[in-house]
């Protein structure tokens, strides 16, 4: 029952918003007693933190392709972010990044959920520094930005692209990110 209330929260949350959700609609989601969710969760804000770690997780897959040393650094960079845009047209997925979503909504709010979203900016981050690195250190990318401070603007921009077409609702703000940003980024 957990497990079900975590894909509805998640779901839920990430369609209706934190503040524009009740426990309620969550349960009635889920199909199961209001009660029960208290059982699971002691708030909806520790389920929001869930929801965070739940998201990051289903999202981590793309990972796997900044790790293939097979590929040049740069283009795994490139592969990994198209693979992310890709799995955003693929579902028509535009409701927005649920990180973005949260931070803008709820981090003033909660310093709970802001410390989630804090750690899951900081895991990115940890996953793009070393590609980054490798891309400096094999003079394919200039050093004169550090790769911590590099990795920050690429995952601000891809957040800014994509809050950008959750407002108008189509994937030309990726298609952008992908086909100026990136390059102008990765130089």
């Amino acid at each position: 029952m957990r497990e079900q209330l975590l894909e509805t929260g998640l779901d839920t949350l990430h369609r209706q918003g934190f503040n524009g959700t009740s426990v309620q609609d969550i349960t009635e989601a889920a199909g199961v007693p209001k009660g029960s969710f208290y059982n699971h969760f002691e708030s909806k804000e520790a389920l929001g933190v869930a929801v965070v770690r739940r998201y990051v997780q289903d999202r981590s897959r793309h990972m796997t392709i900044l790790a293939d040393h097979e590929v040049p650094p740069l283009k795994r960079v490139r592969r990994y972010f198209a693979a992310m845009a890709q799995q955003a047209a693929d579902t028509g997925d535009i409701r927005g990044c649920l990180i973005g979503n949260f931070a803008t909504e709820l981090s003033g709010q909660s310093p709970v959920i802001r410390q989630e979203l804090t750690h899951a900016l900081q895991g990115w981050t940890d996953a793009l520094v070393p590609v980054l690195v490798e891309a400096q250190q094999a003079q394919h990318l200039s050093a004169d930005v550090s790769a911590q401070e590099l990795a920050h603007l690429l995952i601000d921009s891809w957040e800014g692209a994509v809050l950008r077409c959750k407002v108008e609702q189509s994937g030309r703000p990726l298609e952008r990110f992908l086909t100026h940003t990136l390059k102008r980024l990765l130089v």
